[in-house]
């Protein structure tokens, strides 16, 4: 029965670390935090800073009684207002919370089907095979994602954003935000998990007769 408990265990693990991924990945889209870009010596209530997301820009304005009023802005990949390098990676994020979520749910199938017994009688094949890939692929779109953004923080380079952004398409500093590092955490936890699908292994065909006898 150690044998059951020991597969057991090690998948459960990792369904809980890739629907972890899967949240984060989620988080991270909706957060403007991916890009943070700096305007220095803002004056007569000029941008100070702007948090560049995947689906909205928040703009920080500073004031001359040295308030900051932030104003966002929403988008999404259906607007023309935003570059095309943006849209691309708003549907790597997309697909790969939506493999997230799949692979979720071939998962719990796979647990429940282990846990009752019902593998052992049937299985010739890993159950687990198929939301391991799904987690892989998962993780390999978002770190592209992730990439872009940070080589595109390296380089400095800009987006020439609507007029009513009130934000020039050049920073004069940028750094990496805290989406991009929940991100990045999320493919780790992405290609882990996929990992220990992958690597479930029936026991032989005397080991499961053993396992049911007792």
């Amino acid at each position: 029965m150690s044998i059951v408990r020991n597969h057991a265990n090690r998948q459960l693990g990792g369904f809980a670390v890739a629907t972890l991924a899967w949240f984060l990945c989620t988080v991270s889209m909706g957060l403007p935090e991916w890009r943070v870009w700096y305007f220095q010596d803002p004056l007569d209530s000029k941008t100070s800073m702007a948090l560049v997301g995947m689906w909205r820009t928040c703009v920080h304005h500073q004031e001359r009684n040295s308030s900051i009023v932030r104003v966002c802005y929403q988008y999404s990949y259906q607007d023309n207002l935003i570059p095309l390098d943006i849209r691309m990676l708003q549907h790597l994020l997309l697909i790969s919370s939506r493999l997230g979520m799949l692979a979720a749910v071939f998962d719990t199938i796979a647990l429940w089907k282990l846990y009752s017994g019902r593998l052992w009688k049937k299985a010739t094949y890993n159950p687990f095979c198929l939301p391991g890939i799904l987690n892989i692929i998962a993780s390999s779109f978002v770190f592209l994602t992730i990439l872009y953004n940070y080589l595109s923080i390296i380089r400095k380079d800009g987006i020439a954003f609507p007029p009513y952004f009130h934000t020039p398409s050049f920073p004069d500093t940028q750094k990496v935000g805290i989406a991009l590092a929940m991100a990045t955490l999320s493919s780790i936890l992405f290609l882990i998990g996929g990992t220990i699908a992958l690597s479930f292994t029936l026991p032989s065909r005397y080991e499961v007769r053993s396992i049911i006898l007792t």
